[in-house]
């Protein structure tokens, strides 16, 4: 009876492992650009001032002509204000599109994982789309959203593609995501395997106690 009682505890510690917190679904904020994210600034009757251009580390634009304006770590609305600002100088009244792009990653149980740029307001859903979906062993339950904070710190949140209702799932990405698509767990293979073998190790410590204990 003893040994039934420790063989029960142990499955049970088993399926207990599968059972995750819960999590802080993170606040809307704001969209930034952040350096190595990419702008497209197209300028009316002024090519030498338009094209595709990265983000420099200090949060300028990687053209001659810009390096003056910042555009990273502020609200994307304050980002074209400095950017029509600097173009004042050279027009009174500045006609120019500014098309932010944000750079993220979609790896794992994904047909293509991929390093690519996005529009502001894409969803993590949306950008797995992209990657072409989730394969056949893809856990859509599961999704791992790997974001640095601005404090610096790094987070981990989980979306569901299979809820309609999650609210992570159908957030806007930000800037330096990394979204993963892990595998799906096997009931046969990740849970009733290692737990018997488990179960076969608890076995063999009572064997041992009962022969010691004679």
């Amino acid at each position: 009876m003893r040994y039934l009682s420790l063989l029960s505890l142990a499955f049970a510690s088993m399926l207990g492992a599968r059972n995750l917190p819960a999590q802080t679904v993170p606040a809307p904020a704001e969209q930034t650009l952040s350096p190595g994210d990419s702008v497209r600034i197209v300028v009316w009757r002024k090519p030498e001032f338009s094209g595709d251009f990265v983000i420099a580390p200090d949060g300028s634009v990687t053209h001659p002509l810009f390096r003056d304006v910042k555009i990273a770590g502020v609200p994307l609305a304050t980002a074209e204000a400095n950017l029509r600002r600097y173009l004042s100088q050279y027009d009174q009244n500045p006609q120019f599109v500014m098309e932010p792009l944000l750079h993220l990653s979609v790896s794992g149980e994904v047909p293509r994982p991929l390093v690519f740029a996005t529009q502001p307001g894409t969803t993590v859903a949306e950008a797995i789309a992209r990657a072409g979906g989730t394969t056949q062993f893809g856990n859509r339950t599961h999704i791992r959203v790997i974001r640095n904070e601005s404090s610096g710190t790094q987070r981990v949140f989980y979306a569901n593609l299979q809820d309609p209702a999650d609210r992570l799932s159908q957030s806007p990405v930000r800037s330096g995501d990394q979204i993963v698509v892990d595998r799906r767990k096997s009931f046969v293979k990740d849970i009733f395997l290692p737990a018997l073998g488990l179960i076969g190790s608890v076995a063999s410590v009572g064997l041992l106690i009962d022969r010691i204990n004679r």
